[in-house]
């Protein structure tokens, strides 16, 4: 398991879940919300700055078969944008399939109600992409998902 802090990302279209990693690359935590739109970019380049991270995974939405739709295609435009911004920092995509449901379930089991689980379930599912990227790369000892390369 490589060591540093990692950056885990759900993108939406309202809101950018953010969470991060400890430093051994054990344990993901929500860090914030950040709202879409101008300067969306400059935050999480601030969080990443902030919190010295060596890494970020962003979730990429598949469908149920693996394919990928309109969804994804977005998440690939945002991926490549960031990408180009956090360079030289290594930005990877990995499979989110049902992170937000899985999110919107735990948060409505432990009681969230509709303002306040909307408010943070982006931060949840960014935990849940993080969590399973760490537990993957642990289980198979390579980094999971796909690299983004940076482009001009």
């Amino acid at each position: 398991m490589r060591h540093g802090v990692r950056l885990g990302i759900d993108p939406g279209d309202a809101r950018i879940g953010v969470a991060r990693s400890d430093p051994s690359g054990f344990l993901a935590t929500p860090v914030e919300t950040v709202p879409r739109g101008r300067g969306d970019l400059a935050r999480i380049a601030a969080i990443l700055a902030e919190e010295e991270a060596i890494e970020v995974v962003v979730g990429l939405p598949r469908s149920l078969k693996g394919g990928e739709g309109p969804a994804a295609a977005k998440v690939r435009s945002f991926a490549a944008e960031l990408a180009r911004l956090l360079a030289p920092v290594p930005l990877r995509l990995v499979d989110e399939r049902l992170t937000t449901v899985s999110a919107e379930a735990m948060l409505r089991d432990r009681g969230r109600k509709g303002g306040k689980r909307r408010a943070v379930v982006d931060q949840a599912a960014a935990v849940l992409i993080l969590q399973h990227a760490l537990d993957t790369e642990r289980a198979t000892g390579r980094a999971p998902g796909e690299i983004v390369e940076e482009t001009t």
